[in-house]
């Protein structure tokens, strides 16, 4: 099996809120454009963060990666930081609107240094009816079958 390449999918959950507003624009603009994502006192999702890494499956371990690395990675990375957090108060979302089209962008940035396995694509699942993907700066999407 040296040199088969293979992709691992691990999923995470965390509870968040936020709001989508944009401080340049009027109360009614706001409104307009979010909708009642523009709640002043925002609102909360139950967020999925699907992974996808691809690498080589290890002769000895059989595995692309040492789940239990990735795990604690992504504890330390996204867990720590953004379970239980209000996402407009987050450094990542203090110049940027924190949508989920935005967050999937910022948890690209964060697993892209993931040192084990090459990042293929992220995945934020943000309610049952929506879900964002994101491939990587440049990528195209594969449609599947």
């Amino acid at each position: 099996m040296n040199g088969t390449v293979a992709h691992l999918n691990r999923r995470y959950h965390f509870a968040a809120s936020h709001r989508l507003h944009i401080d340049a624009l009027s109360p009614e603009r706001n409104r307009e454009i979010f909708g009642k994502c523009n709640n002043p006192f925002g609102h909360g999702h139950n967020y999925v963060v699907q992974v996808t890494f691809s690498g080589p499956v290890d002769a000895a371990t059989g595995m692309v990666t040492n789940l239990a690395d990735l795990d604690s990675f992504a504890q330390r990375e996204m867990l720590d930081h953004f379970d239980h957090a209000n996402l407009n108060t987050l450094e990542y979302f203090l110049d940027l609107v924190p949508s989920t089209e935005n967050l999937c962008l910022e948890l690209w940035r964060i697993f892209a240094e993931y040192p084990h396995a090459k990042l293929e694509r992220i995945r934020v699942e943000e309610t049952g009816n929506n879900a964002f993907d994101y491939f990587g700066n440049g990528a195209k999407i594969k449609h599947q079958e």
